[in-house]
């Protein structure tokens, strides 16, 4: 692989490992700043929401500025300077600030790769290395995890926090000066993303996008902690071993979706039977009381390996782009599966909250949580049968 798509693979770690680490600060946080569960949902739903509307003007800015700059500019002051305002933070509205601005640095760094990818590759594998970055990518998922608590409990939160900012900043220097734009779309065919937004087959596929993600990312993103704090007792130590085995599955599952469209010969039917086990997860943590530690642990690390369809889903809308909206299109498509993590993030906030107002059991407010997802990703099933199967 290409020196520059290796730079774009740690950038997209730093993205990995800052939409999931609220996870295990979330004692700290209330401690030293007075954030709640609810205010560390909003905030890191404004982390989704913020990287979800940067989708528009990114997919622009890659299409007619190249992913060189995009990604480069926005990392460094978005990431760099939005982490060094949570390093400083001493009130829940700085972290709402520090994540959205993180949100809009973090928002290029993979659909810049990706359309590289499009544009550079046969579209035969553009599922496979897809999968292969988002997988390697993800290694910031297991960082935020257990590695997070051992340095949060060695050095401090802001330490640790500042150490992210100077890294996002050397990160985004690189990428200024190592990546390389692939040549523009030869058409004389003008486009736009309304252009995307008349295709009938893209509109079965969106709704899915929407929600089949939100289950995984709102678990090991924010829920995880809390659940297993609140429900089974655990400690700081075992919060990060948890954690970190949910995000090994899900970097397990995005790698086993990544082949198997053209192993299979379809892609709509792997995401989803893929999508019904993810929702069976929900719905299993949802409405049956789990008593055993390691069965709830396995049943997380279910929704991971099942819910890390994204790639495959990512594929499957990019086989009806043409090629001069290749960027508008990848980023359209990651605006729906981005935008309804945020979404979701900042309503199983207000769940969480009135459940818990009135709960008779620990486990009740999570249990909410997941009949939700579940319900979300049912929804989302029911409307993509319809959707036109398509491989390349």
């Amino acid at each position: 692989m290409r020196v520059d798509l290796i730079l774009l693979c740690f950038a997209y770690v730093l993205s990995q490992f800052y939409r999931a680490f609220l996870a295990v600060l979330t004692e700290v946080l209330e401690r030293d700043v007075g954030a709640s569960p609810e205010d560390l949902a909003t905030a890191s739903g404004l982390w989704f929401l913020a990287f979800a509307a940067m989708q528009i003007p990114v997919g622009w800015a890659l299409d007619k500025v190249g992913p060189r700059r995009t990604a480069s500019v926005l990392l460094l002051i978005g990431g760099g300077g939005g982490a060094a305002v949570f390093a400083l933070a001493s009130a829940p509205v700085h972290i709402s600030i520090a994540m959205l601005l993180i949100g809009v640095g973090c928002s290029p760094v993979l659909m810049a790769s990706y359309y590289i990818f499009a544009r550079t590759y046969p579209a035969a594998v553009f599922a496979t290395l897809a999968a292969v970055i988002l997988g390697v990518g993800s290694v910031g998922n297991l960082a935020s995890a257990l590695p997070t608590t051992l340095a949060v409990e060695a050095f401090g939160w802001r330490a640790v926090v500042g150490g992210t900012a100077v890294v996002s900043v050397l990160t985004a220097l690189g990428l200024f000066f190592i990546v390389r734009d692939p040549e523009a779309a030869q058409s004389d065919v003008k486009g736009s993303l309304f252009d995307l937004l008349k295709m009938p087959a893209l509109w079965l596929v969106f709704p899915l996008m929407a929600f089949q993600y939100a289950p995984a990312a709102g678990a090991r993103g924010l829920w995880i902690g809390p659940f297993f704090r609140d429900v089974f007792g655990a400690g700081d130590g075992l919060v990060g071993n948890v954690t970190l085995l949910m995000g090994a599955a899900m970097i397990a599952g995005t790698f086993a979706y990544g082949p198997l469209d053209r192993l299979l010969g379809t892609r709509k039917w792997v995401i989803f039977g893929g999508n019904i086990l993810s929702m069976v997860g929900c719905f299993w943590l949802g409405l049956v009381s789990v008593q055993s530690l390691w069965l709830a642990v396995g049943i997380f690390a279910m929704i991971g390996f099942f819910g890390a369809s994204f790639p495959m889903m990512m594929a499957h809308g990019r086989a009806f782009f043409p090629p001069h909206l290749v960027g508008r299109g990848v980023t359209l498509m990651n605006l729906f599966a981005i935008g309804g993590v945020g979404v979701m993030q900042m309503l199983t906030g207000r769940l969480y909250a009135r459940v818990a107002e009135g709960a008779v059991s620990p486990a009740e407010p999570y249990q909410a949580l997941f009949v939700f997802y579940g319900a979300l990703v049912a929804l989302g099933l029911f409307i993509y049968v319809f959707a036109q199967d398509r491989t390349d």
